[in-house]
């Protein structure tokens, strides 16, 4: 059996059941205040950047419309250039808080066979991507090894997306805000 030790995920374990009612995770972020909690490091007039649960690498993040739909083409233009803006804000911040080689970044549409878990409100992953950092690990023990905790990744990119011109910071626990 394969283990890697990572104790901060034990408060995703033992989290009570929250808004056992919600329809869409991403449609209750985008209205939730709790931006720390829910780790929703950045948002624009129409869209949010929200770090993965279950990163990829550290740093791997989601461009998120507020448009609740799985269909790009029902985005108007204003969502789809604020959104392309966001993902630049996304591909600047990281590059600031991590200083990765490359990134993967792209959209599961169509449901499951396309490989994403959500497919009713589209999002773009952006993943950071370092030389070499597919090891010996996920080649050979099938182990996917995460270097660094959500909560420090959020941390260092809430603070790169503050950086940035136009950023407002209404405070630590709240996202980064770009008109």
């Amino acid at each position: 059996m394969d283990q890697v030790f990572a104790p901060w995920r034990i408060d995703w374990v033992e989290r009570e059941e929250q808004n056992p009612d919600i329809d869409c995770v991403f449609c209750a972020f985008r209205d939730d205040d709790a931006d720390r909690d829910n780790r929703v490091v950045a948002r624009s007039e129409r869209s949010f950047v929200l770090l993965n649960n279950y990163p990829y690498n550290p740093g791997h993040v989601m461009v998120i419309p507020h448009d609740h739909t799985g269909e790009y083409g029902d985005l108007d233009e204003a969502t789809l250039l604020d959104h392309a803006r966001l993902k630049q804000r996304a591909f600047d911040a990281l590059e600031t808080a991590l200083g990765p080689d490359a990134f993967n970044a792209g959209l599961n549409l169509g449901g499951s066979a396309a490989g994403g878990s959500i497919d009713d409100h589209l999002h773009t992953h952006v993943v950071p991507r370092w030389d070499g950092d597919t090891n010996f690990m996920p080649v050979v023990g099938d182990t996917k090894v995460i270097v660094e905790a959500v909560a420090d990744t959020y941390d260092r990119l809430h603070d790169a997306f503050a950086q940035q011109d136009g950023a407002e910071t209404p405070g630590p626990d709240s996202a980064v805000r770009f008109a």
